[in-house]
């Protein structure tokens, strides 16, 4: 996988998981603070969509993994 692939897997399992821990119908209900974790990770995807930068994909790239095409 290449190193945007990676960002989009890791960001779209963050969102699943904090709705499941977050929403009140959920059977993982935890507590709705789990909603703010969502919004995060959400604005940090808009930010790199609008920057063109994204913190993860660096990270990622210095630990050997491969740009994207």
């Amino acid at each position: 996988m290449s190193s945007w692939q990676i960002v989009r897997v890791v960001a779209g399992s963050f969102i699943l998981l904090s709705l499941l821990l977050g929403v009140q119908g959920s059977p993982l209900f935890h507590s709705p603070w789990w909603l703010a974790f969502t919004a995060f990770v959400g604005a940090n995807l808009l930010q790199s969509g609008l920057s063109r930068w994204c913190l993860m994909e660096s990270i990622l790239r210095k630990l050997g993994v491969r740009a994207g095409s």
